[in-house]
């Protein structure tokens, strides 16, 4: 069998179509997304939202409601609530993440406990790419599209939001309402990628691409490419992987995108750990810029 034959036997199934769909959407918006986190600093957050929907998510099922409405509502629920804490106690902003998105993780767990159900529900936690029906695609394109919509128009507040928030109020802009609506779009980020690699694993979609493409240049606009490509490609590689080895769908897409970043890591020319020691007599880069 050749390479090609590797590469189309998969898709000859519709299964196999929709969860590389699925994938690559969720990879590129996960990924786009995950630029202004990284630069934010906001790492924790993806972590603490993309824990705190799986209550939702359970609840959704047990009134058969659809997940994707269920988990927005606890995933604008995990901002609002830190938002409460951090602004009304002493507490500050680590801790109020650390407490929020632990104690909606736990209650995810004890509903999964305790509802009856002839359904696995461990696949909102793990995953279950390779199940996605043409619905859950329709659903996981539409909220892609809204939250890779809100941050193109918004790309440029959001980029100053980022490097300068002092500088964003003087011109007149509300960092707070910016800090709201980059809240609002992971909330709904976290609800594309749950499908994907579930509850779990989904702060990773959210993070390592930024993070790789953020040892690769110092220029912002580059990470907005660098990001989606290598997440897209990464994630697909992992889905086909998947199918030809039969081991866990999500596990293997964020297991692919670890490899490159620790490729990256190590022999970015500019910031990997061995690519500066080869690259010695040329200049390092700084921070990243907003061009």
């Amino acid at each position: 069998m050749n390479v090609l034959d590797l590469l189309l036997e998969p898709l000859q199934y519709e299964f196999m179509l929709r969860a590389l769909g699925a994938t690559a959407i969720a990879a590129i918006v996960c990924a786009v997304l995950s630029c202004w986190l990284v630069l934010i600093g906001w790492s924790l957050m993806g972590d603490a939202v993309s824990h705190a929907v799986l209550p939702g998510v359970v609840l959704a099922y047990v009134l058969g409601a659809p997940f994707a409405l269920g988990a927005l509502v606890f995933g604008f629920l995990a901002v609002a609530l830190i938002g409460i804490i951090r602004g009304t106690s002493r507490i500050k902003e680590d801790a109020a993440i650390g407490i929020v998105f632990t104690t909606l993780f736990a209650l995810g767990l004890v509903l999964i406990s305790v509802t009856p159900s002839q359904t696995d529900l461990n696949h909102i936690l793990f995953g279950n790419v390779l199940g996605v029906g043409e619905a859950d695609l329709v659903q996981i394109a539409i909220l892609a599209a809204v939250a890779f919509a809100v941050l193109f128009v918004k790309r440029r507040d959001l980029t100053l939001f980022a490097f300068d928030p002092i500088h964003a109020f003087a011109i007149g802009l509300s960092p707070r309402r910016l800090s709201a609506l980059l809240l609002g779009v992971l909330a709904l980020t976290a609800v594309v990628a749950l499908q994907v690699v579930g509850v779990v694993l989904v702060v990773a979609m959210l993070i390592i691409p930024g993070a790789t493409a953020h040892l690769l240049t110092d220029r912002f606009g580059r990470m907005l490419v660098i990001a989606p490509t290598l997440s897209a490609v990464s994630s697909l590689v992992g889905i086909y992987l998947s199918y030809w080895v039969d081991a866990s769908s999500g596990g293997l897409v964020v297991l692919v995108q670890g490899i490159v970043f620790a490729i990256v890591y190590l022999f970015s020319p500019r910031q990997g750990v061995i690519g500066r020691r080869i690259a010695s007599r040329k200049p390092v880069a700084g921070s990243v810029s907003a061009g």
